[in-house]
Order: C-alpha cells, then sequence, then structure tokens
C-alpha cells in the first residue's frame, strides 16, 4: 500500500490509521501467497528436472496456474486505483480518471431506487411509524426528555430575539388586526343585546346608588357649589335656603330613581342606550366617530407602550416557566407530550392519519426534489480530489480487495491442478 495514511486527508484520525494497517497487512498476506507459489513452482520444476516423479508436475501446475491467479488478480485490483507500475494501460485507474461518472451514476443509482414514490411509501409502510413513535413518547422518561428539549427550544429562541425588534412587531401586528375590524357594529349590537335583557339595570342600580349615597354624605359641596352659582346681588341667607332646596330635591331625585324601576328617569336611560345601539350599528357619522376614536387610542403612546410591556411580561414569564423543571407550563407539557403518544400509540384511525402524511410528504419531497438529492451526491463527488477520492476508497474497501487475491491464488492453483489432472489423464 502507497501509505494510504498519507495520501489521506491531512492529519488522519486513528481509525484511518488502523485501517490503513488493516490493508497494508492482507496486502502482505496476499503476497506471501504470491511469494510462496512462486518458490513452490521454482522448487517443483528444479525437482522435475532432477527426475522427480510425476507428482512433482502436478505441483507444478498448481503452482505456476496460483501465480497466473494472483498476478491476474493483483492487476485488477491494483488498476481500480492507480495505474499498474506506472504504465499507461488503458481502462486502469479507473477510481481516479472515471470518479466524476461514477459520482453521476451513484446519484442515479441512488435516485431511482431509493428516492422513487413507491420505494419510500413501502418502507415507511414497513416500519410503522406512528405506533413506534407514539410508543415512544407515551413513555414517561421519553416525554420527559422531549419536553426538556422543546424547553431548551424555546428558551434559545427568545433569548435569540431582540425585545425591540419582537415589541415592534407585536405592536403593530396587535395594531393592524385592532384596526382592521369593525368595532362600532359590535358593540352597538352586544349594547342592544344587553339592553333588550334588561342586563344593564344592575349597572344603573349601582350608579343611582352611588349618587345618592354622595349627595346624601356631600351636602356641603352641593349647598357651595350652588351657592357660587348664585347672582352676587342675592342676599346670602337666600343663598343658603335656594341650596338647602336644591340639595333636598336632588337627594329626593336619587332616591326615587333608586327605589322606583319604573322611574321616568330610567326609562330616559333605557331609550337612551338603545337609541345609541341602534346609532352605533347604523348611524354612518356615530359609526365613523366610534372608529376614528378606535384609531386615535391605539395610536396613543400609552397605548403602545401598554402592548409592548406585554411581550416583556409574557417573555419573562415563559423563560422563568421553561427555565423551573417543576414548573406548570412544564408539567402540562410534559403530560400533553404523554397524552398524545398514547393516543397516536392507541388509535388506529389517528395512526393510519398520520402515516398517511408522513408517506404524502416524503413522496413529495423525493418526488419534487429527487434531482437537487442526487445533485448533491453527484456534485460532492466531483468536488472531491481524484487521488483523495482513490486513497480514501482504498482505505475503507482495500482489505476486503486483498482477498480477491488471495483467493485467486488458491483457486488459480486448484484450477491448474484439474487442468493438468485432465490433461494427463487425456494423454
Amino acid at each position: 500500500m502507497d501509505d494510504l495514511a498519507t495520501r489521506t486527508a491531512a492529519g488522519p484520525t486513528a481509525s484511518e490509521r488502523e485501517k490503513a494497517r488493516g490493508v497494508r497487512r492482507m496486502k502482505a498476506i496476499a503476497v506471501g501467497f504470491l511469494v510462496f507459489a512462486t518458490i513452490v513452482f521454482a522448487v517443483t520444476r528444479w525437482l522435475e528436472s532432477r527426475g522427480a516423479g510425476p507428482w512433482a508436475g502436478y505441483v507444478q501446475a498448481a503452482a505456476e496456474a496460483g501465480m497466473v491467479g494472483a498476478m491476474a488478480d493483483w492487476f485488477a485490483v491494483t488498476a481500480l486505483f492507480r495505474r499498474p507500475l506506472g504504465l499507461p494501460i488503458p481502462h486502469t485507474a479507473i477510481i481516479p480518471t472515471r470518479k466524476d461518472a461514477l459520482g453521476d451514476s451513484l446519484g442515479e443509482f441512488v435516485g431511482d431506487n431509493f428516492l422513487s414514490d413507491t420505494v419510500v411509501r413501502g418502507r415507511l409502510a414497513q416500519m410503522d411509524v406512528s405506533r413506534r413513535f407514539g410508543a415512544w413518547l407515551a413513555d414517561e422518561g421519553h416525554a420527559e426528555r422531549v419536553t426538556e428539549e422543546l424547553a431548551a427550544l424555546a428558551r434559545a429562541a427568545l433569548t435569540i430575539l431582540r425585545d425591540e425588534d419582537v415589541q415592534t412587531v407585536f405592536g403593530q401586528a396587535i395594531t393592524r388586526r385592532v384596526s382592521a375590524r369593525q368595532v362600532a357594529q359590535p358593540v352597538g349590537a352586544l349594547l342592544g343585546r344587553v339592553v333588550a335583557d334588561g342586563g344593564h339595570h344592575g349597572l344603573v342600580d349601582l350608579v343611582t346608588d352611588k349618587a345618592y349615597a354622595w349627595l346624601v354624605d356631600n351636602r356641603e359641596a352641593v349647598l357651595r357649589v350652588v351657592a357660587e352659582e348664585s347672582p352676587g346681588w342675592s342676599p346670602r341667607f337666600l343663598d343658603r335656603t335656594v341650596a338647602n332646596k336644591v340639595h333636598r330635591e336632588l337627594v329626593r331625585f336619587a332616591g326615587a330613581v333608586r327605589d322606583d324601576r319604573d322611574h321616568p328617569a330610567r326609562a330616559a336611560v333605557d331609550a337612551f342606550l338603545a337609541d345609541t345601539a341602534e346609532d352605533m350599528q347604523h348611524d354612518p357619522r356615530m359609526i365613523a366617530q366610534i372608529e376614528g376614536l378606535r384609531d386615535r387610542t391605539l395610536a396613543h403612546p400609552q397605548i403602545q407602550d401598554l402592548i409592548a410591556s406585554v411581550w416583556s411580561a409574557a417573555r419573562a414569564m415563559l423563560v422563568e416557566a421553561t427555565e423551573d423543571p417543576d414548573s406548570e407550563l412544564r408539567a402540562r407539557s410534559a403530560k400533553a407530550v404523554r397524552a398524545f403518544g398514547t393516543k397516536l400509540a392507541e388509535d388506529p384511525r389517528m395512526r393510519a392519519k398520520v402515516d398517511t402524511w408522513l408517506a404524502d410528504g416524503a413522496a413529495y419531497v423525493v418526488t419534487n426534489y429527487q434531482a437537487e438529492i442526487t445533485a448533491l451526491i453527484s456534485d460532492t463527488v466531483h468536488a472531491w480530489d481524484p487521488a483523495e477520492t482513490s486513497a480514501k476508497i482504498e482505505l475503507h474497501v482495500g482489505r476486503d480487495l486483498q482477498f480477491i487475491r488471495i483467493n485467486g491464488t488458491v483457486v488459480g492453483a486448484l484450477v491448474g491442478l484439474v487442468i493438468h489432472t485432465l490433461a494427463e489423464l487425456a494423454g
């Protein structure tokens, strides 16, 4: 062997050095067989010339044929990787000179025999991927492992993403989505249903109750407001009297509205809300005003800051949950993975669907991208250095090829012995 360790890529690995030693050892054995056959031939030829018995002719014929077989197989094996004895014999050094053609043939072979729709579907059907994968996921340890890997992947993604970029995209996405939706009409329809069902009565009760309590508890504030609005020429005692009268009437009115569910004021509120709901659904002016209010609200800097802060809070929560092995998120995720695996392993209909999806997906890939996949093989082979390619292939298969030389020596000797025997019998 021509020092394969130095002809391969710089710095051969320990495995490559071991293989190189194996090839050299087998070459030495093959040469030993040839040398042995040559010695036997020379000795028997000498013995025959000295008058040895007929046996010498038989041994000589076997040794001679063994030499021929050994040399022929040496030539055949060597011709794969280099030119024997450096002679420019046609059809030798096949791998270095025909590397590109071999790469194209290999790519075509793989495409025709491994990347066809029929082969892929048949192989996937035999593998029973969905059932085996489901059983694997259903195992508690495997589910925990999958959950841990998913958590690590999520943390990596959250770490890589810049908060500023995500917040901008997040805010724009929410703003666009909300701006693209009609607000006035759905809200008006909802308000109309609430009014029709009397769902607003609780809110009216709360407002009237709070108003009555405030008027009772803030008598001096009401009196002061009324007095301040009185004319400057009005006597002070008269202002006080009028203010007390106004306060008593307000308290009485608020109490009446609070206690009387059929009070005209309540009916006026019902009518106002019903008219507002109707206008929000059908009045173009009202609809335009509400949509404009929506856009102005969304565009407000504080609202945008609030939307952006949602991502920051969500990110912090997710990172914390994925880092904690005992978090509720991790526990629920592992439980969901196990449940999915169990269902996939035990539900024939679900397995059939998943197997169909896998087969269709794989078939689509090999059908539409077969040329690209096989081109990867051929282009990779084209990029290899011819001498290095030859050395690497010999490194991996050269040991087995030396058995051809050994077998050639043994088989040649046996064939030569048989031919000599038949010739002697015929003569």
